[in-house]
C-alpha cells in the first residue's frame, strides 16, 4: 500500500495546485446536479472529458491457464463530443500480470472505442439517461497479459438519477444519487460466453448539500468532495455460464473546477472475483472547462 499511497498524494497535491473552486462546471449537470466522473462505472452523459491516467491494483483469483496473482494497470481514455449529445471515446489500457511465483508479464490489452448518445435530460427531475456502444477491439493487445484475440462489442444503457426532487421533510436526502448502467458484452468467439455487465453508483454530493439544501460551513478540501460506493458485476448468461462476479469499491471523489480526483478500494465480492483489498485511483479533466473555444466544444452544433 505504500506505492498507493504516493500515487494518491501525489494526485492529491496536483489537484490542490491546479483547481479552484467550483462556481460552473461544464458537463455532467442535470438542474442543479452534477453527476462526477466515476471510476469502475461509465458516466450517463456525453461529455468532453480525458481520464489521464486511472491507476489500479488488485488480487486476481486462479483461472483454467494461470494461477492467482496481481494485477496493475495504468489506463489513458479520452472522450469527444460530436455533437452536443452524440460522443466518442478511445482507451489504452497497459497492464502487468504477476501470477504467484511466477515473473510478471507487461504489456498492453486491447483497444477500447466507444460510441454514446444522451437520450434524455431532465433538470426538473435530476434526470440523465444515454444509450452507447463499447468495442474491444480484438488482436490489439499483447496475448502474454491476457488480450484476447476476439472482439467483443458491448450495447448498453446508462442513467444517472438525482433525489432533489423529494419533498421537503425529506430534504436530507436530496444531495444523494445514483447512476448505473446494464449491457450484454458480446463477444465475436463462438466459444466465449455472452455477458451481462452491470454497474451502480451511490453517491451523496457535499457540494449539492451546502449550495442546494444547506450550507453547513464546510471548507476546502471538504467542500468538493463526493463520498461514493460503485457496484459492478458481471454474470455469463449462455454457452456453460458461470458465477457471477464483482466488486464493491467505496471511496471519495473531489471535483474542482477543472479536474477531479478519485480514490476508492477495491473489494471482491466472492472468493471467485479476487483475495484482498485492492485500490483504483484516478486523475479526470474537464475538456470543456480547460479549453472551452476549442477541444471542449462539440465539433457540430452548440
Amino acid at each position: 500500500m505504500a506505492t498507493s499511497n504516493k500515487i494518491f498524494l501525489g494526485l492529491y497535491t496536483a489537484a490542490l495546485c491546479a483547481a479552484a473552486p467550483v462556481s460552473a462546471l461544464g458537463h455532467g449537470f442535470a438542474g442543479q446536479r452534477f453527476f462526477p466522473a466515476t471510476l469502475a462505472t461509465d458516466d450517463p452523459f456525453v461529455a468532453d472529458e480525458s481520464s489521464l491516467p486511472t491507476v489500479s491494483s488488485r488480487r486476481v483469483p486462479a483461472s483454467d491457464e494461470e494461477p492467482a496473482g496481481r494485477e496493475s494497470t495504468a489506463s489513458v481514455e479520452i472522450a469527444k463530443r460530436i455533437t452536443p449529445r452524440f460522443g466518442l471515446g478511445l482507451g489504452v489500457t497497459g497492464l502487468q500480470t504477476k501470477p504467484d511465483g511466477e515473473s510478471a508479464q507487461r504489456g498492453f490489452d486491447n483497444i477500447a472505442v466507444s460510441a454514446k448518445y444522451q437520450f434524455h435530460e431532465s433538470d426538473e427531475r435530476e434526470a440523465i439517461a444515454s444509450v452507447g456502444l463499447d468495442w474491444d477491439v480484438g488482436g490489439t493487445g499483447a496475448k502474454r497479459v491476457g488480450a484476447e484475440s476476439f472482439s467483443t462489442v458491448t450495447p448498453a444503457l446508462f442513467f444517472g438519477k438525482g433525489l432533489g426532487d423529494l419533498p421537503e421533510n425529506l430534504s436530507g436526502l436530496r444531495p444523494f444519487a445514483v447512476t448505473g448502467s446494464i449491457g450484454v458484452a458480446m463477444p465475436s468467439s463462438s466459444a466465449a460466453p455472452n455477458v451481462l455487465a452491470t454497474g451502480f453508483t451511490l453517491q451523496y454530493s457535499i457540494p449539492y448539500l451546502q449550495s442546494a439544501v444547506k450550507d453547513v460551513g464546510l471548507r476546502a478540501p471538504f467542500n468538493r468532495m463526493i463520498p461514493i460506493i460503485e457496484i459492478t458485476m458481471e454474470k455469463p448468461i449462455d454457452r456453460g455460464g458461470g458465477p457471477t462476479t464483482g466488486t464493491v469499491n467505496p471511496g471519495v471523489l473531489w471535483a474542482g473546477r477543472s479536474m477531479q480526483l478519485g480514490l476508492e478500494a477495491i473489494v471482491p465480492m466472492n472468493s471467485r472475483s479476487g483475495s484482498g483489498v485492492g485500490f483504483i485511483a484516478q486523475l479526470h479533466f474537464y475538456l470543456d472547462d480547460l479549453f472551452p473555444q476549442s477541444l471542449g466544444r462539440p465539433i457540430y452544433g452548440q
